[in-house]
């Protein structure tokens, strides 16, 4: 028996005495291994010293897709727009036009300001200006010799202004030199050459209730559209427009959901040039939105490291010119991304790339009177050229 007070037995299941008792003190290391992993199931070790890695390498390589896929669980959509139905035809007068829409006919139409940040897209630039150029009473273009990442780029359409004579007329042209800070948010830089652009707009000599359109190049508005606004009264002060989405060509029609275009009626003090939503009113059908549509494969690669969204290049391969090209014929996205919606069923509708569309009916006229020279934009042309 023990002695009072004290105990003298110590509980142990006798399983690994043969190496962990004192007596085992010069036992090998493999056998003190199998000692301190008395008790752990060698297959789930396994498992996670495997499974660990592998995941950790699968949320490096698709962090991006898991996040936007489940988006509609952390974001919730914008508030819907307003749609206007939009009615036109050749053959009806504009009085009507106007009486469709709830508007009534002015005596003499609106002066129409066009504006625009430019970067290097001289085809699409070209396709928008004769589409607008009968309605348009001054071109404003601003560019920079810094792209909104902060690289140095050439000065484009300074190079190129001659290509444009019809329109030398009715331009003001604006220059603003880069800031080229090293790690700044690229939206920092864009905000700063918009500012610059409102204030061109100034010096392009805008008034109270001229029509001022706010979008980016590749953000077509249709010019039947822009005469319809500039011929009506009681037009919304700001109408977003709903423009056709296309992405590289004219050949992938993405939606109908591209809306950051918009139109103002010019108010003194109040008025700011800006590429985010303004209003809640969004004129249905009013143009086109040709995004990454490019003539050289350079221009692909250049846009993809130039733009505020740098960051979706992921991997230097991205910038692969076999991959872009390859990308482009399939209609599949350039940084591979899921679609960015808010639904669970929207993301799964747009899954894979965009399928072809062979429809060239309604596109600017310039584009198809220019066909030989603009046929990459067109169906069955997606092939490009190095650069």
């Amino acid at each position: 028996m023990p002695e009072a007070g004290h105990y003298g037995y110590k509980k142990t299941d006798g399983i690994c005495d043969s190496v962990c008792s004192p007596a085992s003190k010069a036992a090998l290391t493999m056998s003190r291994l199998k000692c301190a992993l008395r008790g752990f199931d060698l297959r789930a070790l396994m498992a996670l010293l495997i499974g660990v890695p592998i995941l950790i390498l699968v949320i490096y390589m698709h962090g991006q897709k898991v996040t936007y896929f489940l988006r509609p669980i952390w974001e919730s959509p914008p508030k819907p727009f307003k749609t206007l139905p939009h009615y036109y035809h050749e053959n009806v007068t504009m009085a009507n036009l106007c009486k469709l829409h709830g508007w009534k006919v002015r005596d003499s139409p609106r002066r129409v300001f066009d504006a625009v940040l430019f970067s290097n897209e001289l085809d699409i630039l070209e396709i928008r200006w004769n589409e607008l150029s009968p309605y348009v009473s001054e071109f404003v273009l601003l560019e920079s010799n810094s792209t909104f990442t902060g690289k140095k780029k050439p000065l484009h359409f300074k190079e190129n202004r001659h290509q444009f004579g019809f329109a030398e007329s009715r331009l003001t042209y604006g220059m603003i030199g880069g800031r080229f800070v090293k790690g700044e948010n690229p939206f920092v830089e864009e905000s700063y050459q918009r500012v610059a652009l409102d204030q061109l707009i100034k010096i392009a000599k805008i008034k109270d209730d001229d029509l001022l359109i706010m979008s980016d190049v590749d953000e077509i508005p249709s010019g039947h559209t822009i005469n319809l606004l500039r011929w009506c009264d009681d037009i919304p002060d700001i109408l977003h427009l709903q423009l056709r989405n296309y992405l590289y060509s004219f050949e992938f029609f993405l939606d109908d959901k591209s809306w950051r275009a918009s139109i103002h009626r010019y108010r003194s003090g109040t008025t700011r040039y800006a590429h985010f939503r303004q209003a809640d009113e969004l004129l249905a059908d009013s143009g086109w939105h040709c995004s990454f549509c490019f003539r050289y494969i350079s221009d692909f690669a250049f846009k993809m490291q130039a733009y505020s969204h740098v960051d979706r290049i992921r991997f230097k391969y991205f910038l692969n010119p076999e991959r872009i090209q390859d990308v482009i014929c399939r209609g599949a996205d350039l940084f591979d991304m899921l679609p960015e919606e808010y639904t669970f069923q929207e993301i799964i509708a747009k899954l894979g790339p965009i399928p072809s569309t062979y429809s060239a009916v309604h596109l600017p006229s310039y584009l198809l009177k220019n066909f030989d020279r603009l046929r990459y934009l067109l169906p069955g042309n997606c092939r490009r050229e190095s650069g």
